[in-house]
């Protein structure tokens, strides 16, 4: 069965999945998409405050939202998001880290616009294999509900 905003449950926590980041992969998605020296050069890298090959925060953005997807939304009632509230880059992320991603529901509530749908508020966190928060994104997504006009917390 699919996952729908009743299953959503303010305060619970999900592991999304983890990913290893390769040094041909970050410097693949800087060159198009964020071409800065530090992400595409090792030379260039070390003179920076990286000191190293770090992958933009874009990458690691990016790598979350597709282990979101292919390991939850897919078989979800998603219907979109109308954006992201907020994203923090705590540390950078190096050839070889792993991270992996949590996602946490803040909060939700049906719509009162249409109310065959809700909107869940929902904080992701990415952690290296250090244990280290490297990356926190808060987001607004719309569920699909399971029993429309059913009272659903």
């Amino acid at each position: 069965m699919k996952i729908s905003f009743e299953d959503m449950v303010v305060g619970s926590t999900m592991d999304i999945g983890e990913h290893t980041f390769t040094r041909d992969e970050i410097i693949a998605f800087a060159t198009q998409f964020d071409p800065q020296p530090f992400h595409l050069d090792e030379a260039a890298a070390e003179r920076s405050m990286f000191g190293k090959l770090a992958a933009s925060g874009w990458h690691t953005c990016s790598v979350m939202m597709g282990l979101l997807v292919r390991n939850v939304l897919a078989d979800s009632t998603s219907l979109g998001s109308p954006g992201i509230d907020d994203i923090r880059w705590f540390k950078p992320v190096y050839v070889g880290d792993t991270i992996s991603m949590k996602n946490t529901v803040l909060d939700k509530r049906v719509s009162s616009s249409k109310p065959d749908r809700g909107i869940v508020s929902t904080q992701w966190d990415g952690i290296n294999q250090h244990g280290e928060t490297v990356i926190t994104v808060r987001s607004k997504a719309f569920f699909g509900l399971r029993h429309p006009g059913v009272q659903s917390t």
